[in-house]
């Protein structure tokens, strides 16, 4: 059940294939994230290397690890008012291209 200050967190597309791949250990961080998003909002100021993307409204990421391969998760604020996010990226920072994460 959504509680009715809760942000809606969705994982789209190429992030969900990304995610049923991630190895047990950085799958759980993954979930500890998206609980958090969906509690406290897209601020996820205690996790590493936490920041807006440059040049990207609204974009956000995160590592989920420290130490190689390091693992990322890029998500977007799609609406303030309605409180919804989106979930464009999870894998690891080698291959995470933030140019075309769309």
């Amino acid at each position: 059940m959504t509680g009715i200050n809760q942000w809606r967190v969705t994982i789209i597309g190429r992030a969900q294939k990304q995610r049923e791949k991630l190895p047990a250990k950085i799958g759980v961080a993954f979930e500890l994230l998206v609980a958090q998003l969906k509690r406290h909002g897209p601020e996820a100021s205690g996790w590493q290397n936490y920041g807006k993307l440059k040049g990207k409204k609204d974009y956000y990421h995160c590592h989920l690890n420290k130490g190689k391969p390091r693992y990322v998760t890029v998500w977007k604020v799609t609406d303030y008012e309605i409180r919804l996010m989106e979930i464009r990226y999870v894998g690891t920072h080698e291959n995470a291209d933030y140019r075309r994460i769309h």
